[in-house]
């Protein structure tokens, strides 16, 4: 069985209140509980984790090095367009992860298209709602991707 972490940065808490027509009605436990359904054909174990707090990512980013994870689904929220210490810490350690945004960030204002951590990252999915979950964690379940660069 492998063991997945899902990461979600800060206003993810607010899903379902936070600019609906953006990222869905969903709340952030409706959404958790649709990937658990969704994936519950493979054979993963999936741990869910939300933060505001840049330090906490990284904190749970190291402890999953330790606790050897199987690899990481992140949406790291706004610190995707600007945080190098969350990318630093994703490059720092040997597992893969998969950046996932509830939006299309291509298609949203000029800051939002730039992600500082896509290139340490197995791949991005982005504009796919809760579904980019699913699909995340089926990369990294299935090993469909090559391995993470850090």
């Amino acid at each position: 069985m492998k063991s997945i972490m899902v990461i979600n940065g800060p206003n993810l808490n607010m899903l379902g209140i936070r600019e609906p027509g953006v990222y869905g009605p969903q709340s952030l436990e409706e959404i958790n509980s649709l990937i658990l359904e969704e994936t519950s054909d493979l054979d993963v174990e999936i741990e869910f984790v939300q933060t505001n707090h840049e330090g906490e990512i990284i904190d749970e980013i190291q402890a999953a090095y330790y606790d050897v994870r199987d690899g990481i689904v992140i949406n790291a929220g706004a610190y995707t367009h600007y945080s190098y210490a969350i990318r630093d810490a994703i490059a720092s350690v040997k597992m893969p992860f998969v950046e996932v945004h509830l939006s299309d960030i291509s298609a949203r204002e000029p800051f939002r298209r730039v992600s500082v951590i896509e290139d340490v990252c197995v791949a991005q999915i982005s504009g796919l709602g809760y579904k980019g979950y699913v699909r995340a964690i089926e990369v990294l379940a299935k090993g469909t991707e090559e391995e993470n660069n850090g």
